[in-house]
């Protein structure tokens, strides 16, 4: 049990490590990715409303339960990224890749995907509301 618990705290301290990395600049999130390309990050439950992340490698990242509220994502690279329960309300999407992306039971209200690339993405229970399509590619 104690051995769980240890790597439990250090799981948790490499997800502060991440978003402290991502909050920096995008510019350094992308080159870290870049030069460990082997690590599968973890933003999991992180609030990222309003954050400016556009052209992002978010790729493969873990952001389930984010609060992404508002958020400059355009252009990112969210190919099979996994954000089931995000909450991408309002937040700005245009020309982002989410093929193969999960975005089970996400809140997409309002959000633009002018030009996203959907393609595979799992839409499961996910709230398109007002949500712009506009040559959003779905199949």
């Amino acid at each position: 049990m104690r051995v769980t618990e240890t790597h439990l705290e250090v799981n948790q301290l490499a997800n502060q490590q991440h978003l402290d990395l991502l909050k920096q600049s995008v510019h350094t999130w992308n080159q870290w990715r870049q030069e460990h390309s082997d690590i599968r990050p973890d933003l999991s439950g992180s609030d990222l409303a309003w954050a400016c992340l556009s052209n992002a490698d978010l790729s493969g990242v873990d952001l389930s339960g984010v609060d992404f509220t508002w958020a400059d994502l355009y252009r990112a690279n969210l190919i099979r990224a996994n954000l089931s329960q995000a909450n991408l309300s309002g937040a700005d999407l245009s020309g982002t890749h989410l093929c193969r992306a999960n975005l089970c039971g996400a809140d997409l209200n309002g959000t633009l995907l002018y030009r996203a690339n959907l393609r595979d993405a799992d839409l499961s229970e996910t709230n398109l509301q007002k949500a712009v399509l506009e040559e959003t590619v779905l199949n």
